[in-house]
């Protein structure tokens, strides 16, 4: 009875330890498959974390400061299409006068120092015309006897008139006659020199062009030089087809000059729209646009300019300045701030511009943050593909 009570413990014993060890091996194996999950739960986590910021450019505050750097938040505003196309300055009607020879000569210059872009006064002498050594003899000494020729012919038949000598109409001819002589003495009688027949500046201005050379022999008529006041100019844009249908909205214009590279604004030159074409011309593709506006000095008539044609303000438009942009072939990229010092590229597309700014049609949301001065520098960190020691991300 004894061995039987003690070989039962034995087996009761065994049987104890056995499910011991079968429940902790259950209770490890439940842990350690939690654990597992969690890591790959973290592991996934951290993967995600690193795709996430994986286009992340890294241009720290340190980097901002040694450069022109700028953030900008853009929102939706007023903006004026722009058409960006060239054109040429060119004097206003009116403001120009063509010297001419008022008789056939020998020219000489009035001032020995004229030259193009000399000022002058209306009235100042300018040229001398003289024909005393020529075989057609002097055209004031000819011009002069054939005045007195005409007038005693027709005192002469005044009195023949009285008598009835002479008919009516022989009197009206020589009557007419006196008067052609009277005029074409009178025209250059006034402005007898001692150097010949004297031709004066009808308006004050300055000397565009001298056509003909001292010494030169010209016929009456012939252009001699041009007289330019040069107070108000013309703007002649060259727009091409493609615009037509917007011209109707052109309201202003901003142009640069190639001799000083400045924009000029036609708002701060009195300037005003004068027409537009209805079509182009015969032998080119362009429709002209012209203003007017004032020379305040510093525009040369006649240079070629670049002209920025400004449209109807449209509203609710996100716009950039220019220096936002970058570009690789072809396309358009700005560089949008994430944080204090990470930043993401990014792709955009872009409208009319103005020179100074540009309007944004794709890409870009009210609120974005974007680099608009330094963007190539923020390029070139994004190029060397290195993260600062000691930047992390916080979320």
């Amino acid at each position: 009875m004894k061995n039987i009570l003690i070989i039962s413990c034995l087996l009761l014993g065994a049987y104890c330890t056995s499910c011991t060890h079968e429940h902790n091996h259950e209770h490890e194996h439940e842990h350690n498959h939690e654990h597992d999950t969690h890591t790959a739960d973290a592991d996934e986590h951290t993967d995600e974390h690193a795709d996430e910021h994986a286009d992340e450019i890294i241009f720290t505050q340190a980097q901002a400061a040694k450069t022109d750097f700028r953030v900008e938040e853009i929102q939706p505003k007023t903006f004026r299409q722009i058409i960006k196309t060239t054109g040429q300055i060119l004097p206003a009607p009116g403001d120009e006068a063509i010297i001419v020879a008022t008789s056939n000569g020998i020219v000489s210059f009035g001032n020995k120092q004229l030259t193009e872009g000399a000022a002058v006064k209306k009235g100042q002498n300018i040229f001398n015309l003289t024909s005393k050594n020529i075989t057609e003899g002097d055209q004031y000494s000819k011009t002069k006897a054939a005045y007195e020729k005409a007038k005693a012919e027709k005192q002469r038949a005044e009195n023949l008139i009285k008598d009835k000598i002479i008919s009516q109409k022989e009197y009206e001819n020589i009557k007419l006659q006196y008067e052609n002589a009277k005029i074409a003495f009178d025209a250059i009688a006034g402005n007898r020199t001692a150097n010949g027949i004297g031709i004066t500046a009808p308006i004050d201005g300055f000397v565009k062009n001298i056509i003909v050379k001292e010494g030169e022999y010209v016929s009456t008529g012939q252009p001699l030089a041009t007289l330019s006041q040069n107070k108000r100019l013309i703007l002649r844009a060259e727009v091409s087809e493609k615009h037509y249908p917007a011209l109707n909205t052109i309201t202003g214009a901003n142009f640069k000059t190639p001799y000083d590279n400045k924009i000029h604004l036609l708002s701060e030159l009195n300037g005003r729209l004068l027409s537009f074409g209805k079509a182009s011309g015969s032998t080119s593709f362009y429709v002209p646009v012209s203003f007017e506006l004032d020379n305040r000095g510093d525009i040369i008539p006649g240079s070629f300019v670049e002209i920025y044609l400004l449209a109807q303000p449209i509203d609710n438009v996100l716009t950039l300045p220019v220096t936002a942009l970058t570009n690789e072939m072809g396309q358009h990229y700005v560089y949008i701030q994430l944080d204090e010092e990470g930043y993401r590229k990014q792709e955009i597309t872009i409208g009319a511009d103005n020179g100074k700014e540009v309007q944004i049609l794709k890409g870009l949301q009210p609120g974005d943050r974007v680099v608009t001065r330094g963007a190539y520098q923020v390029k070139m960190a994004a190029a060397s593909g290195s993260i600062p020691h000691g930047h992390s991300h916080e979320h």
